[in-house]
């Protein structure tokens, strides 16, 4: 996923079940930083990982069956 990216987030922690939100950065400290709207504005919120669920906004293409698999990295 490349960053920022639009997710959606669950966070027992702050109630959020779905929540839409822009994803900015996974920190090797252990937790997510992303924007997310409360009420009228846009606030930074930081999420632990460990605790939390981010969900790409958009789904996946589709791959059709027989073509060649991409591997990706991964990235912190």
């Amino acid at each position: 996923m490349e960053l920022p990216a639009e997710v959606l987030i669950h966070s027992p922690a702050l109630g959020m079940k779905g929540s839409p939100g822009t994803l900015l950065q996974v920190s090797p400290h252990g937790y997510y930083e992303a924007n997310v709207r409360f009420g009228e504005r846009i606030h930074r919120v930081l999420l632990p990982i460990a605790d939390t669920a981010v969900i790409a906004a958009e789904p996946e293409e589709a791959v059709a069956a027989g073509a060649p698999e991409i591997e990706r990295g991964r990235e912190l």
